[in-house]
């Protein structure tokens, strides 16, 4: 008589299924967000990324992550809501974008002998890639960037920066992509992280 595995066996979520790399990123972060929401003291931290990265199945990912909630809301950065809004001027004076908005496809910001920040910390996008056009004439814009999402920046700083200030790293598997680029002249353009 043959022996049939069980469906437990059969299914790819079955706890001796060797995990992905895309299974260790998401207990990263389920980690990292406890952490963040002070669910996990700081002190359990090193130790739970240490075993989520040195797990080889499902079954040890879960005791890692074990008593941790679910990802909340804010993984879910793509929105069907209309963009908040698609433009901002800071001329002889700044402007600020931040809390919970809806950035769309493409946003252009200029600043002209003035500033602005454009905080990405708590936004949402109307696609999965946006395109941010930013323009310095003799004044500055800084951009937050948080780590969860992909982040290139690719402009033109003459006489001015165009940077992102830290090490670029990438977003979580499917994260939205957001292209900064344009032109710094007697300016600066810079993306940042968030205040730690």
């Amino acid at each position: 008589m043959t022996e049939h595995p069980s469906p437990a066996e059969q299914s790819p979520s079955a706890p001796d299924t060797l995990a992905s790399e895309e299974d260790r990123e998401r207990a990263v972060e389920r980690v990292r967000a406890a952490a963040a929401d002070g669910r996990l003291p700081l002190g359990e931290l090193d130790d739970r990324l240490g075993r989520v990265h040195s797990a080889r199945t499902l079954g040890e990912l879960a005791v890692a992550t074990r008593g941790l909630p679910e990802p909340g809301p804010r993984d879910c950065l793509v929105v069907d809501r209309p963009p908040t809004s698609r433009f901002a001027l800071g001329m002889f004076g700044g402007f600020h974008r931040d809390g919970e908005w809806v950035v769309p496809s493409r946003f252009t910001a200029w600043s002209m002998w003035g500033g602005g920040r454009l905080d990405l910390t708590e936004a949402r996008f109307a696609a999965q890639e946006t395109v941010i056009r930013a323009v310095a004439l003799w004044g500055g814009t800084g951009i937050v960037v948080p780590d969860d999402i992909d982040v290139e920046v690719r402009g033109l700083g003459l006489f001015g920066v165009f940077r992102r200030r830290g090490a670029r790293k990438p977003g979580r598997p499917g994260a939205p992509r957001v292209v900064i680029k344009g032109l710094a002249l007697f300016g600066a353009v810079v993306a940042k992280p968030p205040r730690k």
